[in-house]
């Protein structure tokens, strides 16, 4: 057993901020979305570039970071992954046209691939000799991901209204570097192992997923039946099937497939998959309704959505680890899919005329409760059925879930909100109807994955709550 580290409880503060800083990097730049395409020139459809080449870069590398972090030590892989962050901002902010931005956005992503699965690494070093602070830690870990996703939408309002859209990649820089200088006082050295890095297996699944994210993208303009869109499609479905067969030929695979036999754990990762799918689009077109329909400057954009960051901070915290110790994950997954289903259909209803109060902040909220009770139960059910050295493939490949999940349900709701108007800017019911159609496809994603869950989770499986008890994770 380990030492125990009398800094951990400083340490955690260092590895939440650093995945509250990587995950607000995919919505930090929403409420930026508007002045970003006005100056750089993306088109209405191609916007969603800006969030997607981080996502894709970021959960396509996510197993090559973790595997990084096995072979060269967690925390040097963390201060790598933050020196590409770093770079990244640079280029992101002193970005002059849309490709430019595109390629920073895509390092940034890069930078998060290697700092998230070394901040779990770190994490399960430094809290695993006590089942109870390692519960304690990774409620408050797993509350700063969704928090961090809501809360950027809120900074990055602040930034663009008082400063200017770059700003919100220029933040990254001080920010990182201060959180370079606290690492030799705080986190553990970890010696890595010897071993060989898959590279041909992070190549074939990154590129397999930015292939059907971008065939998805193009769909509505080149048709869902060309020649051109079936094309992308298969070869996307031939990129992912190749990873498949590396993973399964390879000494040293990227991703050991006999993982997937952990109980638990695939159910786990199709509910996060389908959780970042409905909850990201979500915030997206919410996002956009307030700018291009209400009429909402950046900083009201954000404003309206603090309550959103406040009741997920409360829920997570305050009140879903306690209700995970009684009732098992299995039932805060269902329900809280539910629930944010319910949320994201009321946004549906929203009006050209609408209004904050009760267009807006009810749904919201709901959808923030929803998420909330789903997010934590899928992520611990995820790892909790794992050996401690697999821990860190674990985390890599729920979060990878989460974040393909989430670029290719933006992709898809883009596509639909494409289809019902979204893209004629000025017409205002045509609009709408184009963000409602975002919002019915959404919610019917969550609604699928409460199903799934409901239908295809089994246990009992035993996580750490809080409590220091373990309690099941799972119950048919």
């Amino acid at each position: 057993m380990n030492a125990v580290n009398p800094r951990r409880w400083q340490a955690l503060i260092v590895l939440a901020a650093a995945q509250f800083m990587v995950i607000m990097d995919t919505s930090i730049i929403g409420v930026a979305l508007p002045d970003m395409q006005r100056d750089l020139g993306f088109s209405q459809g191609d916007l969603q570039w800006v969030f997607n080449a981080y996502v894709i870069a970021f959960g396509g590398l996510l197993l090559l970071g973790g595997r990084l972090s096995d072979l060269f030590g967690a925390r040097k892989v963390f201060v790598t992954g933050w020196i590409i962050l770093i770079a990244g901002s640079v280029v992101a902010a002193a970005a002059g046209n849309a490709w430019v931005e595109i390629l920073g956005r895509g390092v940034q992503g890069v930078g998060g691939a290697l700092i998230a699965p070394a901040s779990m690494t770190l994490l399960m070093m430094l809290f695993s000799h006590n089942p109870r602070e390692l519960g304690k830690a990774m409620a408050l870990y797993g509350a700063a991901a969704p928090a961090g996703g809501t809360a950027g939408v809120f900074l990055g309002g602040v930034i663009t209204q008082y400063l200017s859209w770059p700003w919100v990649f220029i933040v990254y820089i001080p920010i990182g570097l201060a959180t370079l200088a606290a690492v030799p006082a705080l986190l553990p050295a970890v010696q890595g192992r010897r071993g060989s890095v898959d590279v041909l297996g992070a190549v074939s699944v990154t590129a397999g997923i930015a292939l059907a994210v971008y065939a998805i993208v193009q769909a509505p303009e080149q048709g869902w039946g060309s020649a051109t869109t079936l094309l992308e499609l298969a070869g996307a479905v031939a990129l992912l099937a190749l990873f498949l067969v590396i993973q399964r030929t390879v000494r040293e695979p990227l991703m050991p497939l006999g993982i997937w036999h952990t109980p638990g754990l695939a159910t786990a990762n199709l509910a996060m998959a389908l959780l970042g799918a409905a909850w990201i689009p979500m915030w997206y077109f919410l996002n956009l309704y307030l700018q291009q329909v209400l009429g909402y400057g950046a900083f009201p954009s954000g404003a309206a959505l603090l309550p959103m960051t406040i009741a997920i901070m409360i829920f997570m915290i305050g009140v879903t680890a306690r209700l995970l110790g009684r009732f098992g994950a299995k039932p805060l997954i269902v329900i809280g899919l539910v629930v944010l289903a319910a949320g994201v259909a009321g946004l549906s209803l929203v009006r050209p005329d609408g209004a904050f109060a009760t267009d807006v902040l009810p749904a919201s909220l709901i959808a923030a409760v929803g998420m909330s009770l789903a997010y934590i139960p899928a992520m611990m059910t995820a790892m909790s059925g794992v050996r401690p050295e697999e821990s860190g493939l674990a985390s890599g490949i729920v979060n990878t879930t989460y974040q393909v999940g989430s670029a290719l349900g933006l992709a898809v709701m883009t596509a639909i909100a494409t289809s019902q108007g979204a893209a004629e800017l000025g017409n205002l019911p045509r609009l709408t109807d184009g963000f409602q159609g975002a919002f019915i496809g959404a919610g019917a994603v969550a609604a699928l994955g409460a199903v799934l869950t409901l239908l295809l989770m089994r246990g009992p499986k035993k996580v750490v709550t809080d409590t220091g008890t373990p309690q099941e994770a799972a119950r048919a």
